[in-house]
């Protein structure tokens, strides 16, 4: 009865060993793939917030200094705005920065309130999935050809002919934070996976020491 009871200690012993590898197996390239992204999309997003800025001021001096308002700065922040939400967003996701009532899961069993977490993330997975389908629908599809009212890309600057901006590089934003979010909901699934089978030990990040995988 003995060696039954250690043989099965060993097997499970075995089975969470080579689960936790393949996990990490897994994990480490998502994770550094995901650094790097939320890394750009940092970066390209705080330029989007100091355009939209200057965006809004322009457009308040010239309509209430000097009595000339233009049409086309409204448009261009909110089209700033919609790619610094969809470039940050990912980040709040992955840091836990999203509001979130997370009563139940603290006062559950540890291996209870991991599933609840892991079938949470995979149901906001299902629907990121969806959305980069709807995103991808309004960008690529017949919607996104439609022109914007009042943007405009003044190409006449260089020679060329002005042109109105189409609207799926505003739709666009929906698809690349759709997948972006999915890609980091993969990332915190495998990370609660990790912490199910080795409730007391931290998944191991080796590539978190790169210079875009530091918060």
């Amino acid at each position: 009865m003995t060696d039954l009871t250690n043989a099965r200690v060993r097997f499970t012993i075995m089975v969470n060993r080579l689960t936790s590898q393949f996990i990490l197996m897994l994990f480490r390239p998502l994770f550094t793939l995901n650094s790097f992204f939320m890394f750009v999309g940092k970066q390209v997003a705080w330029i989007a917030l100091a355009l939209m800025v200057i965006v809004i001021l322009l457009g308040v001096f010239f309509r209430y200094v000097l009595n000339d308002p233009l049409s086309w700065p409204d448009e261009a922040a909110r089209f700033c705005m919609l790619w610094m939400t969809a470039l940050v967003a990912p980040s709040a996701f992955r840091s836990g920065g999203f509001v979130a009532i997370d009563t139940l899961p603290r006062v559950l069993p540890g291996r209870i309130s991991a599933l609840l977490n892991i079938s949470i993330l995979l149901i906001s997975t299902v629907v990121l999935y969806y959305g980069m389908h709807i995103g991808w629908k309004h960008t690529m599809g017949f919607g996104g050809n439609f022109e914007s009212s009042s943007l405009k890309v003044p190409l006449s600057l260089i020679g060329l002919e002005t042109f109105k901006m189409k609207l799926r590089y505003m739709y666009g934003s929906l698809l690349v934070a759709t997948f972006l979010l999915f890609l980091v909901s993969i990332e915190l699934i495998l990370k609660s996976v990790f912490s199910l089978f080795n409730p007391t030990k931290a998944i191991e990040n080796t590539e978190s020491s790169k210079w875009w995988g530091r918060d």
